[in-house]
């Protein structure tokens, strides 16, 4: 259970905050213990729910943390204080809530590393790792700095991917709406009149209704047919054989599997530069990074790899058997090896890989706004056909 409290130190500092025990008894020693006197301590309600439900945190605020953790270290303000100065400031309410706990969790003897994976939601084991790394090492904050950068380069094409389809999504959306306004509103009391007025109805418009007419009869039970299809599909790629085939067949899709490629592993190739140069053992960074990649392909690979450097065979090596890795990434890591600088070849080669995907992701941007300003065009181009046609085609019988 969760008690807040209130108290001062030795020194007649008022200290407050919260802290986890199993009644009151349990949390005014644990407090003793560490040389508080207490005030007042009471329950907290609801705290619970702020466990069960905490939700992550966003990509902005992460990175703001880790910098003005960083900087705070560096200036010389012990790690309590720095937690407490971020937590006044924090804008996000769940870092607030998490920071708090973290706070009260250092002052009963637990190291940082510990505190933050009790939060696996917010703080990944990755970075719990590379943190516990930094209080041994005692490099906290150059380790902070590179999870600072490191989040904020995983998350930055997804941003711009993101950025550069609103406005296309925008037009999609309108034009649906068009498209609907047209089909519901214009086009029946149009047909009436020119059913009444005795003409025939041309081509565009016969091909409309008769679409029209199959989604009346049949949209249900197509609606039913994609959604069981779409469930049967989801549930297959959940199983181990399943997402290894989606993400082999991603990765073999014209233009976008290169590029999704490219974006993978130059994440892989950060990932174990950040790992390596924090002082990790290689067989843990390997280990750390298999467990961070998300295609089921390069896990597979990266496996490999790792079963052969286990055997004495090193990294480059073993990348040369497996076509997945590219060869800038196999020569690079070649030379890492024999240099002793890994850490530095792998950053050069996740920098060559993101400039790649930065200009692959451009040039499919660049491709899909006009495609999907053709395919609309096409598409409203169809209707105006099946709904002017019959209004001019009226305007000859009235004459």
């Amino acid at each position: 259970m969760n008690y807040a409290y209130m108290g001062y130190t030795g020194d007649r500092q008022i200290v407050k905050g919260r802290v986890s025990a199993s009644d009151e008894r349990a949390a005014v020693d644990m407090l003793t213990n560490v040389g508080y006197r207490i005030i007042t301590i009471k329950p907290v309600s609801g705290a619970l729910n702020i466990n069960l439900f905490q939700g992550g945190v966003k990509t902005a605020e992460m990175v703001t943390f880790c910098r003005q953790l960083a900087l705070l270290l560096e200036s010389g303000v012990g790690i309590i204080q720095a937690l407490e100065l971020l937590e006044g400031q924090a804008t996000d309410r769940n870092l607030k809530h998490i920071l708090i706990q973290v706070v009260n969790d250092l002052r009963g003897g637990k190291p940082l590393s510990a505190s933050l994976s009790q939060h696996p939601r917010v703080f990944s084991r990755l970075f719990c790792k590379m943190i516990n790394v930094g209080e041994q090492t005692g490099a906290l904050e150059s380790v902070l700095r590179s999870l600072s950068g490191y989040i904020e380069r995983q998350t930055a094409s997804v941003a711009k991917l993101k950025q550069a389809m609103m406005y296309p999504a925008i037009v999609f959306v309108l034009a649906i709406a068009v498209a609907v306004v047209m089909l519901t509103i214009l086009m029946p009391p149009m047909i009436d009149m020119f059913n009444k007025l005795g003409g025939t109805l041309p081509l565009p418009t016969l091909m409309l209704l008769g679409l029209m007419n199959f989604l009346q009869h049949y949209g249900v039970f197509l609606a039913v047919a994609l959604i069981a299809l779409v469930v049967v599909g989801f549930m297959y790629i959940r199983t181990p054989n399943g997402r290894y085939n989606f993400d082999r067949l991603s990765l073999r899709i014209p233009l976008i599997g290169r590029l999704m490629l490219v974006t993978e592993l130059s994440r892989v190739c950060r990932s174990l530069s950040v790992l390596f140069r924090a002082g990790l053992p290689l067989p843990e960074v390997m280990a750390l990074t298999i467990q961070t990649t998300g295609n089921r392909v390069i896990v597979r690979a990266l496996g490999d790899v790792e079963n052969s450097m286990l055997r004495g065979q090193g990294l480059g090596k073993p990348m040369s058997n497996n076509k997945i890795f590219l060869p800038i990434m196999v020569e690079m890591t070649k030379v890492g090896e024999e240099t002793g600088n890994l850490d530095d070849s792998l950053v050069l080669v996740a920098e060559n890989l993101e400039i790649e995907a930065d200009r692959r992701t451009q040039t499919l941007l660049g491709m899909i706004e006009p495609a999907m300003t053709i395919a609309m065009g096409l598409g409203v181009g169809f209707l105006a056909l099946a709904v002017f046609m019959p209004i001019y085609s009226s305007l000859s019988l009235v004459g």
